[in-house]
């Protein structure tokens, strides 16, 4: 397993880490218990990031991380520990955004009690707040380096123009985007600015929030969560297409003898050195199979069968709809 590092100064860590999104009921009913068995098979296996945020679960991740902290006083120095703020609950119950000085320092302040450690490694701001240059978000990021409560910064779902305006101000350790064999938009610019300005980018959703696993997400399910019900992928007819087109990447794992959803973090490794998945999951089976992906190792032919199964463009819908939409940056 070749360790990654997080952003140009960075310290090293394992090429992929645990996505937190699933320490709460985002994907279906969970327990603390469940997300305590996720980081003891982390540990195990030598994965060493976290990435978190204070909205998910409204708090419920970050306490769950507490928790184990407390109840394992030793293992928070193994971890390399990233959060998030930057979303607020605007007017009339709509999602705002926030990337003021005193809203950061007051969300990072909560994320730390909440998780009974005195700094994080990584602090992003979640959205980008279109009020505020983000040369003045970035300004209002780096005094919470100076105050040693985060040792670095990042942001989540920018442009690389956004990104590039970033760095100008401090070094951006990482940018988190959604990138997958199913969602390849940070190939426009977004994956070679992270790399020419030795940032990581992590990568949220790198199985496709299940359809580029083994066992995709059943319609029974899909029905009972919100964001899959109301997200055009998972809406029919894109879903029955999505679910046909993945047969084939099933089969060519199958035939390689490889989880499916190895093989999907594998073929994310092999796009960069400096690209960084986090999977989440509520399963210690699944974690294994996604932490197979470290170890897997792929040539040119096996790169090229896969480009064959899953073409660039091929899932049915757009990622996000009109109203997800809202707070990422579009860019081409």
């Amino acid at each position: 397993m070749k360790h990654r590092q997080m952003g140009r100064d960075g310290p090293t860590i394992s090429p992929i880490g645990v996505g937190a999104m699933s320490f709460f009921d985002f994907y279906g009913p969970t327990t603390e218990a469940a997300s305590h068995a996720i980081l003891d098979t982390a540990i195990e296996l030598g994965v060493t990031h976290i990435d978190t945020s204070n909205i998910y679960g409204k708090g419920r991740s970050e306490m769950a991380i507490g928790s184990y902290f407390k109840a394992n006083p030793t293992a928070r120095d193994g971890f390399h520990i990233a959060t998030k703020a930057g979303i607020s609950q605007g007017t009339e119950g709509k999602r705002g955004f926030d990337n003021s000085a005193e809203h950061l320092a007051a969300e990072l302040d909560k994320s730390l009690a909440r998780m009974g450690i005195d700094h994080v490694d990584l602090f992003y701001a979640h959205r980008r707040d279109p009020s505020i240059p983000i040369e003045e978000a970035t300004e209002n990021l780096s005094h919470l380096v100076k105050s040693g409560k985060t040792r670095s910064i990042g942001f989540s779902e920018i442009a690389p123009s956004s990104l590039r305006r970033a760095a100008a101000v401090h070094h951006i350790a990482a940018v988190q985007s959604e990138y997958s064999l199913a969602s390849r938009n940070p190939e426009l610019g977004l994956v070679q600015t992270c790399a020419e300005l030795g940032t990581a980018l992590v990568a949220f959703s790198p199985v496709g929030r299940s359809l580029l696993t083994d066992n995709p997400l059943s319609r029974e399910t899909i029905s009972g969560l919100a964001f899959l019900t109301n997200n055009p992928r998972f809406q029919d007819p894109n879903l029955t297409a999505n679910l046909r087109i993945t047969d084939r990447f099933r089969k060519l794992a199958a035939d390689m003898e490889t989880p499916t959803a190895a093989l999907a973090i594998a073929w994310l490794l092999h796009q960069g050195d400096h690209i960084i998945p986090i999977p989440g999951t509520r399963s210690v089976t699944h974690f294994r199979e996604l932490a197979a992906g470290m170890n897997l190792s792929l040539s040119t032919d096996d790169l090229a069968a896969i480009d064959k199964v899953l073409p660039v463009g091929w899932a049915h819908g757009d990622r996000y709809n009109a109203a997800q939409w809202v707070g990422p940056e579009r860019y081409s």
